[in-house]
């Protein structure tokens, strides 16, 4: 019982992110076999798993018939359900100088920094953090639930949800635009760096960390577990595959779809997202197919 204690006093990291940055991550029985050594190797504090392990130095593993029923439990009971009845929760901490527009609504033991700005029908749920000097334009939703499912064929409903523990975080600076959805992690902290901008329009999934003085244009979607670097832009449309990394200043151009991880310093072009430079250069001899194909038959 201390270590289910202490896996959300630390959040849980899932287990399908980057291992090295990893403090706890679940293991589901649907995984792999082949991804038990991994997990045991890897900076995890505590397992869940379905078969008798050796535990390694400093791991806490508990062994269950069914990880994922034990998962829920855990989150159901160090995050129980608790009813909103006002618009903004008693356990809420409003720091100085924030305004609040009338329709904003704010959950359970959120904290919000000082000097914010949070604009009509907004919707910050509970335990999310958002801190100085942040600006959250009207109707996005901060802390919504992870779209993340235990998939089992073998019964009615085929997918069971998997119930989100985690958090949003905010850092200082940030500047969200309207109609934004920041979905809350499933075992760890959502997290937007300091200084970022985020246009109107976007959906950023669970678990995904981005660093600091990033730029998001209109209606970009960015999966779940994905690590964006500092400095990144993505313009308007870009799509973000899941867990995946995006490197330190890389620009993303605008409809790209990224479904694989890119080197930072680099501009990207095209679905997949390739190196700007070539992409262009193929856009131009795709255009002289109509001329080259003219030649070939005279």
């Amino acid at each position: 019982m201390v270590a289910l204690q202490r896996i959300v006093d630390r959040p849980l990291r899932e287990f399908r992110a980057t291992f090295t940055r990893n403090q706890c991550f679940l293991l589901h029985k649907f995984f792999h076999p082949k991804y038990y050594d991994t997990c045991l190797r890897s900076a995890a504090s505590y397992i869940i798993i379905n078969k008798a392990v050796e535990v390694p130095p400093g791991k806490a593993v508990l062994v269950v018939e069914q990880p994922f029923e034990a998962y829920l439990k855990i989150v159901r009971h160090f995050r129980p359900f608790e009813p909103a009845t006002k618009m903004i929760s008693d356990s809420a901490v409003i720091g100085q100088g924030t305004y609040l527009y009338p329709g904003v609504f704010v959950g359970h033991h959120v904290t919000i920094g000082q000097n914010c700005l949070i604009h009509p029908n907004v919707t910050i749920l509970e335990h999310c953090i958002i801190g100085d000097n942040v600006i959250i334009q009207a109707g996005t939703v901060i802390g919504s639930d992870a779209f993340y499912y235990n998939n089992k064929k073998d019964r009615e409903v085929w997918y069971r949800k998997m119930e989100s523990c985690g958090r949003v975080v905010i850092e200082d600076y940030v500047e969200i635009g309207a109609g934004c959805t920041i979905d809350r992690g499933v075992s760890h902290d959502t997290r937007i760096g300091k200084g970022s901008k985020l246009d109107n329009m976007i959906h950023i999934g669970h678990d995904t960390v981005t660093g600091k003085n990033c730029l998001f244009a209109a209606q970009v979607g960015i999966a779940g577990a994905v690590e964006i670097g500092n400095g990144v832009i993505l313009w308007g449309q870009v799509g973000v595959s899941k867990t995946l990394s995006i490197g330190d200043n890389a620009v993303v151009m605008a409809k790209s779809g990224v479904p694989s991880s890119l080197e930072g310093g680099k501009a990207y072009l095209g679905i997949p997202a390739e190196d700007a430079g070539q992409k262009k250069r193929e856009f131009v001899w795709v255009k002289r197919i109509p001329e080259l194909w003219k030649k070939v038959m005279s």
